[in-house]
């Protein structure tokens, strides 16, 4: 039986998989955003961009984000690395 990394197959892969496309952003009130995204697989994910909370299920919906959008209360996290070139 031959094990192989996932990590081992995607460096071995030339075909990078296509990246989930932003659907929506919704603004918190302390100025971070929600971003909703479209995953590959057609789901939906979010990610706050103030207090970080990532969230993926098949059944996310954007009202889910925009509950977390209006309760959010951390500020934008700072840009650090290559985020902030």
């Amino acid at each position: 039986m031959t094990v192989t990394s996932i990590a081992a197959f995607a460096a071995a892969s030339s075909v990078s998989p296509p990246a989930p496309v932003i659907v929506r952003t919704l603004p918190t009130g302390a100025g971070a955003d929600v971003h909703v995204y479209r995953d590959t697989d057609g789901s939906l994910s979010s990610e706050c961009t103030g207090c970080g909370e990532y969230a993926w299920t098949l059944r996310i919906t954007r009202e889910f984000a925009q509950e977390h959008a209006a309760t959010c209360l951390r500020r934008p996290r700072p840009l650090t690395g290559l985020q902030a070139a």
